[in-house]
Order: structure tokens, then sequence, then C-alpha cells
């Protein structure tokens, strides 16, 4: 490419990222859309590959994940429900156990007089803000109702969704072949071969690790429900969703099962019980689920997602976040094409008449 379509390229670019920024309050529909549309895809060109017309096969797609979608809700929101006030309820005895064993056996371990870690202030902080959480977010609820114009625009964000991905899962291939044809003729053997390479990891981590993420939060949370902890689905999810980032949801999901159960059953054997069932669940995500739902081809190193991440929601807030990852395995792709490029050039390869 030459230095004029580079600049286009920039150009665009820069665009882009000013129209995100300018329109977040009203994007994020789209952008949930797209990404539906973006998983959607793969599933209906198989459909038509079974002589099944597009619209038939979006229809069918369309379905299926609403349908899925659903029986989630459905079977997880009242469990879920139950257990956080299930975890409201226990603050304050969890915060009195530990004023009454656990800090003084630190402070006697340390040689630390027992004032120093201010616990029954602590306690009383935190129990007022929880019981103050049912009255800040029981009158945030009556002014979101009372406001006309949020329910309007939430509603709207609601239909907006299912209405955005039907159509770009519809015309999903044709806007794809419409932006190829778009691209400088000299320039879209190569574009196209980065946009391949783009789609191959972007795919294999979203839609692989999805799944990975999914399948852990099942088995932790089934492995917690077995060894008897009162908040194992909501343990289970926490850990599946940190599993986004290699070995996080392990390390997170451990630590706070660990202190549930503690302080739930203050016995040994139920902790071994615990570490069993994420040692079981660290072994299927390396041996079983990534090999098998997203392989190899992903090569983003864990610092860089969780870097992503904050990044995209710090400059982006939540579309930033959904954008995070695509974005950075766009820039991957750019990079490695680059370092190609380089170590090509003569800048790196010095001729022999330098030599």
């Amino acid at each position: 490419m030459t230095n004029y379509q580079w600049l286009w390229v920039l150009a665009i670019l820069v665009v882009s990222l000013l129209a995100v920024y300018l329109l977040e309050a009203i994007i994020m529909p789209f952008m949930v859309g797209a990404l539906l549309a973006y998983l959607g895809d793969p599933l209906a060109d198989q459909l038509e590959r079974w002589r099944l017309n597009r619209t038939m096969a979006v229809v069918v797609v369309f379905f299926g994940f609403s349908l899925l979608l659903s029986v989630m809700v459905l079977i997880t929101l009242p469990m879920v429900g139950r257990q956080l006030d299930l975890l409201i309820q226990n603050i304050p005895h969890w915060l009195a156990l530990l004023q009454q064993s656990f800090i003084p056996w630190l402070a006697d371990k340390l040689n630390l007089p027992s004032s120093i870690l201010p616990m029954a202030e602590f306690k009383t902080a935190i129990t007022e803000n929880w019981l103050t959480a049912g009255g800040f977010l029981g009158g945030l609820s009556k002014n979101i109702a009372g406001s006309s114009l949020s329910v309007l625009l939430l509603l709207a964000n609601l239909i907006l969704v299912p209405v955005v991905t039907f159509y770009l899962l519809r015309d999903w291939d044709v806007l794809i072949a419409h932006i190829r044809a778009l691209l400088p003729r000299n320039a879209e053997s190569s574009v196209v071969k980065i946009a391949g390479e783009c789609d191959e990891i972007i795919g294999a981590f979203i839609r692989g690790q999805l799944l990975v993420m999914l399948c852990l939060g099942v088995v932790y949370a089934l492995g917690l429900s077995i060894v008897g902890l009162e908040l194992a689905l909501i343990l289970g999810l926490l850990a599946g969703l940190a599993s986004i980032v290699p070995y996080m949801g392990f390390i997170v999901g451990i630590v706070a099962a660990s202190i549930a159960c503690w302080l739930q059953m203050g016995e040994l054997m139920p902790l071994l019980a615990v570490a069993a069932v994420f040692g079981i669940g660290q072994m299927l995500e390396g041996m079983v689920l990534t090999p098998m739902m997203v392989g190899d081809r992903i090569g983003l190193h864990p610092v860089a997602v969780i870097f992503a991440i904050m990044a995209g929601g710090q400059l982006f807030g939540f579309t930033g976040v959904l954008l995070a990852l695509p974005v950075a395995a766009v820039i991957m792709v750019m990079l490695r094409h680059a370092h190609r490029t380089y170590k090509d050039s003569e800048l790196y390869q010095p001729t022999v008449t330098d030599l």
C-alpha cells in the first residue's frame, strides 16, 4: 500500500474511534447486535449449506439464540436473586466472625494490638451501607419508573438489539462483499489476508472463550454445590466470568470460594473439597476445553487481555469493553505483519554493500 492509502486507512480509524466516543450513549444496541450477528453467521452459513435459504436460516438461528437466552435467564435469575439475598443477610454475621476470631488470631501472630484493625467501625459502615442499598436501589427504580424518557430509551434499546441482530445476520455476507468491493484493487489481497487472520483470532477467542467460560462456570457451580456452599451459583458464575483471562478464574474463584467455605463451615475438609473442585476445573480447561474450543490460534497474552479490557472500559465505557478484545486482536495481527516487514527490510538486514 502507498503512503496515500495508509493515510486514508488512518483517517478512517480516527473517524471510527471518534464516532464511537461521541455516540457511546446510543451505539450500545448496535454493538451488541453486531456481536450477536458475528457469532451467529457461521451457524447461518452452515444451514445455508444444508439447503435453507438465507432468511430461513437466519430465522432458525435467531429463534435458537432467543430460546437459549430465555431459558438461561429463567433458570439462573431466580437462583441468583435468592443467593444475593442470602449474601446480604450473612454479611453482618461474617463480619462479626472476623472480628471475634480472625482479627485476634492475626493480631496475635503478627504481634500487633487488635485496635490497629478497626473492625468494629468497618462492620458498622458495611452494615449501614448494605441496609441503605435497598432503599437507594428502590428510590433509583422509582426515579427510572417515573421518567418516561428513561423508560422509552430502555425499551428502545431492548427492541433494537434483536432487530439489529436479525438484519445484520441476514445481510452479513452482503455487507462483507460490499466492503471488499470498496477496497483498493492493488491492496485487496493484502487486506483480505489480514482480515482473514483477524477473523480467525477474533472468532476463536469470542466463540471459543465464551464457551469455555460457560462450561467452567457450570463446572464450578455444580462442584461447589456438591461441596455444600450456599453461594455456589454466584461463586461459579464469578469464576467463569473471570476465566476470560487465563488462570484469573481459577485464582479469583478459589480465593472467594475458600473464604465463603470457611465462613460457612469453618472446617478443613470442605476447604480441600473446594480446592479439588477448582483443580478439576483447571485441568479440564487446560487439557480439554481450551484445546477443543479455542485452540492455539489466539496468541493474546493474559496481560494484554487485562490491559485491553481496562483500557477499553476507561476510554469508551461498556462499549469499549465489548470492543477491547477484537481491537486488541486486530492490533496484534497488524504488529505481526509489521514485524515481518521489518525483518525483511533493509533496515534490519543490511545489504552486502553496507557490510
